[in-house]
């Protein structure tokens, strides 16, 4: 029943069905929050950038070609990514700086915003996964939270998957290096 109500998702938002946007809401709303959250870190801006992916999804609806839960998921999160990322390159203070240039505000939000009661492994994880690089901490993000496939993640970020499996690879090895040497 899942599979044919996503397909019928599908459809209808290419139609512009009227539940379509609520389906999808439905359907996608968490588990896009939390991967806009893991980018972004700030609650708010994930709420806003969640809120502008369902619209702009809407309005691009014309241009989603696939017919598939699976091409959908991965359309939604191409649009979910790129405005996350987009935000962040908003917030660079300076104009020649990269993107992972973020990662100490990243990190700073996150222990302000996290609970004092957190387990401190988890706090540990946080931290160390924050401190990948941006492509890393992507692919990773998607491939343990979000338990994408790495073929539906080169969809959605245009990256081969060799070039995943190997972000992903240095990525976990990156972690558990951090993880014992992380200072609370």
């Amino acid at each position: 029943m899942q599979r044919e109500q996503s397909a019928n998702v599908a459809t209808d938002l290419r139609e512009g069905g009227v539940g379509c946007f609520d389906l999808l809401i439905e359907q996608y709303g968490d588990r896009l929050y939390w991967h806009l959250r893991r980018i972004v870190v700030q609650h708010e801006e994930a709420e806003d950038l969640l809120q502008d992916t369902f619209v702009r999804a809407y309005l691009l609806r014309e241009q989603f070609r696939g017919d598939t839960e699976s091409s959908l998921k991965a359309w939604l999160y191409k649009i979910a990514t790129s405005l996350a990322l987009k935000a962040l390159q908003r917030r660079k203070r300076n104009i020649f700086a990269s993107i992972d240039s973020v990662r100490g505000d990243l990190i700073a939000t996150y222990e302000h915003e996290s609970d004092p009661s957190a387990d401190e492994t988890l706090v540990r994880l946080q931290r160390a996964i924050l401190a990948l690089p941006t492509k890393q901490r992507l692919v990773f993000n998607m491939r343990y939270y979000d338990e994408l496939p790495f073929e539906q993640i080169s969809e959605i970020t245009g990256d081969s998957v060799s070039t995943l499996k190997t972000n992903y690879h240095y990525a976990t090895k990156r972690i558990k290096e951090q993880i014992t040497t992380i200072e609370l």
